[in-house]
């Protein structure tokens, strides 16, 4: 689709810049002495066509310069909030290393259901089953 909106823009505005290049291509004298423009040392005889596009040319080029001049602090603020992104990503994955290390099960012989050691103190708030007894 991208392909053939291109063709249907870019052709016919190749097949205008053609015509106006064929339609002015009578030398025009193109002359960098501003206090003698009859001078010959310093100008040169060029077709119309080529002078329009090389101003159009130059026109792209600066306009293109300025607005990249210009969008230098957007720039700037986003590899300022990429770079605070990647710091504090960094940071969440440190403190999730630290959690996960930090963290073990409060009472490992009655998650795993293996029997406590003889001796051992029962852990707060656990019952032991009642051994022998009938319920009532």
């Amino acid at each position: 689709m991208k392909r053939f909106l291109a063709v249907i823009i870019f052709g016919p505005l190749a097949i205008l810049l053609v015509v106006l290049a064929v339609a002015n291509r009578a030398p025009v004298r193109l002359s960098l002495d501003p206090f003698n423009p009859g001078s010959e040392t310093l100008s040169i005889d060029l077709p119309l066509y080529f002078v329009a596009f090389a101003a159009l040319a130059i026109g792209v080029i600066l306009g293109g310069i300025a607005v990249w001049l210009n969008q230098g602090r957007y720039r700037r603020s986003a590899r300022r909030e990429h770079n605070d992104a990647v710091r504090w990503q960094r940071q969440a994955e440190r403190a999730e290393a630290r959690a996960a290390q930090a963290v073990t099960p409060a009472v490992p012989a009655l998650s795993t259901g293996a029997p406590l050691p003889a001796g051992a103190p029962l852990p707060a708030g656990s019952t032991l089953p009642a051994v022998g007894r009938r319920a009532a």
